[in-house]
Formats: C-alpha cells, sequence, structure tokens
C-alpha cells in the first residue's frame, strides 16, 4: 500500500465524507500528478462518478486555472485539488463553493506534508478552532506584537471570522488541506509586521532572518525584501494598489504540527503562530481581487484581542 494512501483516506472519508451518490473531482496538476492519483483512487472506490483533471502548474498562487478547470470544479458535488499554485483564493473556487460544491484546496502539498498533515488529531483541531473562534468573534480590535518588532493592529469592523478545521461535508463548505487557523479579512490594519517563520519564495527562513513589512490604512507600504517586492509589484501592474491589499490575520490551531518545516501550507496553521497575507482577499470575506495572496508566519506572537491577550492553542 502507498505511503500517501492513508492521508487520502483522511481527506476524502473523513474531511469530504464522500457520498457513494455524488460527484467528485479531483483537480491537480503536472507536479502534483502522484497525490491526485491516490485521492482519485480512493474515490473511485467510494462513488462512480468520478474525475481527475490535470493542467500546467500557474505563475502564481492565486492566479485563475484554466477555464475546463473552473467548470469541472463548479459542476461537482465534491472537490480535491492538490496543486502547485494555490487554488484557494481564486473566483473559480469561491464561485464553485458558492454554486453549492464542497472541497479542499491543497496548495503546494508536497508528499511530506501530505502524510504529516493528515495524520493529527483533527477533533482536537476543532475543538481549538472553536475555542479561538469565540474569543474573537465579536472584537472590534486585534493587536499583534512580537519581541522582533511586530506591532500592528487590525480593524475588524464588519468582517465575519472564519475557521478552517477540515471539515468539508457540508454543500458549500471550504477548507485547505492540512487544515488548522481561524482568520479574518481585516477592514483595515496599521503598523508594522515581521515575519521570522515561512513566506514564500523563501521557505523557511533563516535563524536571524527577517522580513519586514509597514502598513497603513490597510495596504503594506514598505517592504523590506526585493523578491516579494517584486511579486507585488508584478501584481499591481494588473491591478493597482489592490496588489498592496493588507489581506489576512490568521491564527494557527493545528496541534500536530510541532515545528516549521518551509511549507506555508502546513505551517500557517502551526499552533502558536499568527500568519499575516498580502493581496487578494475576495475569496475569505474581503472586497480585494488580485492576482496574488503572500502568507508570512511569525512566531510567538502576542495576541491582543480588544486590549485582552489571547491564550493561543499550543502543542
Amino acid at each position: 500500500m502507498s505511503n500517501l494512501r492513508p492521508a487520502a483516506e483522511t481527506a476524502v472519508e473523513q474531511c469530504l465524507a464522500l457520498g457513494a451518490d455524488e460527484s467528485c473531482v479531483i483537480v491537480t496538476d503536472d507536479k502534483r500528478e502522484p497525490i491526485g492519483e491516490v485521492l482519485y483512487d480512493v474515490a473511485s472506490e467510494i462513488t462512480d462518478d468520478v474525475a481527475i483533471v490535470r493542467y500546467p502548474p500557474g505563475d502564481q498562487h492565486g492566479e485563475e486555472p484554466p477555464a475546463p478547470v473552473a467548470a469541472a470544479l463548479e459542476g461537482a458535488d465534491a472537490f480535491l485539488a492538490p496543486t502547485t499554485k494555490s487554488l484557494s483564493h481564486t473566483r473559480a473556487r469561491s464561485d464553485a463553493t458558492e454554486a453549492g460544491a464542497r472541497g479542499a484546496t491543497l496548495p503546494g502539498i508536497t508528499e511530506a506534508v501530505f502524510v504529516t498533515g493528515l495524520e493529527t488529531d483533527y477533533d482536537r483541531i476543532l475543538t481549538e478552532c472553536q475555542r479561538t473562534l469565540e474569543r474573537v468573534a465579536d472584537a472590534e480590535e486585534i493587536r499583534v506584537t512580537t519581541d522582533r518588532g511586530t506591532d500592528i493592529t487590525f480593524t475588524i469592523g464588519d468582517r465575519e471570522w472564519h475557521d478552517d478545521t477540515g471539515d468539508v461535508s457540508e454543500p458549500g463548505s471550504f477548507s485547505n488541506l492540512p487544515a488548522g487557523e481561524v482568520f479574518v479579512s481585516p477592514k483595515s490594519a496599521d503598523g508594522t509586521y515581521v515575519v521570522d517563520g515561512t513566506m514564500r519564495p523563501h521557505g523557511l527562513l533563516e535563524e536571524g532572518q527577517e522580513l519586514e513589512f509597514v502598513v497603513e490604512g490597510g495596504y503594506v507600504t514598505e517592504i523590506s525584501d526585493d523578491e516579494i517586492r517584486e511579486q507585488v509589484e508584478a501584481g499591481a501592474e494588473t491591478v493597482g494598489d489592490a496588489a498592496y491589499n493588507l489581506a489576512e490575520l490568521g491564527i494557527g490551531t493545528n496541534v500536530g504540527v510541532t515545528e516549521l518545516i518551509g511549507s506555508v501550507l502546513l505551517d500557517e496553521k502551526a499552533a502558536g503562530t499568527v500568519h499575516i497575507a498580502i493581496g487578494d482577499n475576495a475569496g475569505i470575506g474581503g472586497e480585494t481581487e488580485a492576482p496574488l495572496h503572500l502568507d508570512g508566519i511569525v512566531r510567538e506572537p502576542t495576541v491582543l484581542v480588544d486590549g485582552e491577550e489571547l491564550e493561543l492553542p499550543s502543542v
């Protein structure tokens, strides 16, 4: 039996809860085909109405997939999407879930992350998500600080918090896999955040390496790293200032992630961390559309909810 098989069974049988009378599509690309194939194999043992769609990897996270891929997502009851570049914050994905499809994206997934991230206690993740969500749901303001220079305040406004528990058994539900976070698309933000964990394109940052971002009025105004700045500038050529949008604040709740490994997909879920993203947030309750969504993980934060410290999930 493939070492990917148990993780695939968790995704299809537990998270997706695929039924025999349902249609399912597996969306993958040329670099993630082995994971796509094992998900297809497990799904095909449950339902006869299953298909796998493969396309060339995109150039950027958040880039829209080809039209046939979007149509396949929207036309299925359920989907799983292990891809090199993220489909999470695309219109194709949000249109599919708005139409009633349910499913999960697995952006940037590797075989190691697939196995590790899906061999964890999802009941505990659900509990931590619920506890955290209760504390932040009615917050007007969230402040995040660290010893490394992060001091940023998020105004939530009328934006709704969401949790990513891995449970996509209800029509229209959506998750990343591996799962485990509570997140919001803030109305605005001001301050500075310092990424000292993981961020594309660098992966896991070296000891002492830090990426600094200055935020004013909900837009990133200064980026210390040349490569990330170039990515955002490239997006701005298409959408202007929307590329600089402060898109997301997320709180990791996956107690099974004991150390950062350099995969944003997994590391942003790590308990005891927060992540902050630039770019698109239209798929998570915001109003900004942009061809990028760049998450940066911040280690050992202090999170203040309307001035009171939040007890973060811990391993």
